[in-house]
């Protein structure tokens, strides 16, 4: 069989996959969610529908199918539907660049071949296609409020287009110093400068220990309220404040359509948990040597040891923030401003500066 059709035939399967795990993902946090929140507020939470609840979030979506399509007689019906599915496919997308573990291998000599845990987790601009797509994602939202012809779904789009700009500067600022110590440790391996921005080559390079939340803590705490904001959730759920906007930029949504934009946000603390963990927290690295286990490289026993602790970092992450949502009260708007523009931006330049002059000084 030709080599194109079985890189085909590879992509296809991994998208299945993918696009399976990214769904059941937002059904496990929306369970995580009413579990956590109950127990924060001494309530039993779901617990009716299958073995302690698990078949709630399943029961939900069904429930949605079956509501009737509202759509207002002024709206713009066209932008109106499309806006969810602009919000869902961005959070779908960003995963095409993810890696969830190494390589294994599979066949011996000539025909062997080695098989990467993601889509394209190599690509080289792997970094920048987040950032980008991340930053496409706001547009279902302001579109969603904009062609609802609703003042209330207005302003929650406009919340979110001032949030995102407040804070995609902050965000991305704040990576570069992961950037920096990325490039220090790939150029001390090959002995000459090289500019990468694969996801996979982070990961890497912060083998054995070398966490980017140890060397880059101010800059992890930035891009950590940068992903708070960046997912709409509390407490920077400005864009559907209830009690100002009457749900904000899904006021005018029902049935599947509301359904979209509940399963994009659940969907984008995936994405963010994801991103967290590959930047910050050793993606698919393990917290300890592989030989402890008896596996070597290229194995696909180590590559099922490496997802299985890149999953488990990512639900430690979406736990931290379910946490935070039933912990802290939502900001005010201006509060929201100052905290982007005249704190987390200045600190984010600052790291920047102090990162730049410590490679200096060490290489």
């Amino acid at each position: 069989m030709p080599e194109v059709v079985w890189i085909l035939i590879e992509a296809l399967i991994k998208a299945v996959c993918i696009l399976t795990m990214i769904l059941l993902s937002a059904a496990t946090f929306v369970y995580f969610e009413r579990k956590i929140s109950a127990l924060i507020q001494n309530r039993y939470g779901p617990n009716r529908v299958g073995p302690f609840g698990v078949l709630q979030p399943f029961a939900d979506v069904f429930k949605l199918f079956l509501k009737e399509d509202l759509v207002p007689k002024a709206s713009d019906k066209w932008v109106h539907r499309y806006a969810p599915i602009i919000s869902l496919g961005v959070t779908v997308a960003v995963f095409a660049v993810i890696p969830f573990a190494n390589y294994f291998t599979i066949g011996t000599g000539e025909t062997a071949r080695k098989i990467y845990m993601g889509i394209a987790p190599n690509l080289n601009i792997g970094f920048l296609f987040i950032l980008a797509m991340t930053s496409v994602g706001v547009y279902g939202i302001t579109l969603a409020g904009w062609s609802s012809n609703n003042k209330y779904s207005l302003l929650g789009g406009l919340r979110s287009s001032a949030q995102m700009i407040s804070y995609e500067l902050s965000m991305g600022l704040s990576v570069i110093g992961v950037l920096l110590v990325s490039n220090y440790f790939t150029t001390a391996q090959n002995g000459s400068w090289t500019n990468t921005l694969s996801l996979n080559t982070i990961v890497m390079n912060q083998s054995g220990w070398k966490w980017n939340i140890l060397l880059q803590p101010l800059g992890f705490l930035i891009f950590l309220v940068s992903a708070f904001a960046e997912t709409n959730r509390a407490p920077f759920d400005l864009p559907e404040a209830e009690p100002e906007l009457v749900g904000g930029f899904n006021t005018e949504y029902s049935g599947m359509k509301f359904g979209m934009f509940f399963l994009a946000e659940y969907g984008n603390m995936a994405t963010s948990g994801a991103i967290i963990t590959l930047l910050f927290l050793g993606g698919w690295q393990l917290p300890f040597p592989a030989q402890w286990l008896g596996l070597t490289e290229g194995s696909i026993w180590l590559a099922i040891a490496q997802f299985a602790s890149f999953l488990l970092k990512i639900i430690l992450v979406a736990v931290f923030f379910i946490w935070v949502r039933w912990s802290i009260p939502r900001f005010r708007y201006d509060q929201l401003m100052n905290l982007g523009w005249k704190v987390m931006l200045p600190l984010a330049l600052l790291n920047i500066v102090i990162t730049g002059i410590v490679l200096l000084i060490i290489s």
